[in-house]
């Protein structure tokens, strides 16, 4: 159920995704243990990027944000974090400035999240679930 997005400059190569999308599910499923992790890839021209109003004036920096249910342990956070960034930056570390990538982590309470015509506070497997890695 964790979603994570990736905004990056286009160019690596089929093989650095692919390693790289398999090592941030791995980081996202050690931290959290629910299946269904997945991770999209949204990636830009350098002319479709501006930062500080400049288009392409320097390389892009990678914005990434975690869309998943509340993980109340700072250190699993921090950990998840460590690895999706060295991910990242052996991903794209030559095309991109991965020194300043941006993870936001917006982290939902199980009433806020709805799926398959339910909450997931009313799905019990998902409170089991979630209870166990936040005790």
């Amino acid at each position: 159920m964790p979603q994570f997005f990736i905004e990056a400059p286009a160019g690596i190569r089929p093989e650095a995704k692919q390693t790289m999308m398999r090592e941030i599910t791995v980081a996202i499923d050690e931290a959290y243990r629910i299946p269904d992790v997945r991770v999209w890839l949204r990636e830009y021209a350098a002319e479709n990027v501006a930062q500080d109003g400049r288009i392409a004036a320097e390389p892009i920096r990678p914005v990434c944000f975690l869309e998943a249910p509340e993980l109340h342990s700072i250190d699993v956070r921090r950990t998840m974090s460590n690895r999706i960034h060295a991910a990242i930056h052996e991903a794209y570390g030559e095309l991109a400035d991965t020194a300043e990538t941006l993870i936001l982590m917006n982290l939902y309470p199980l009433e806020n999240a709805g799926f398959a015509g339910r909450m997931q506070s009313d799905n019990p497997e998902i409170v089991e679930a979630v209870g166990r890695l936040n005790a």
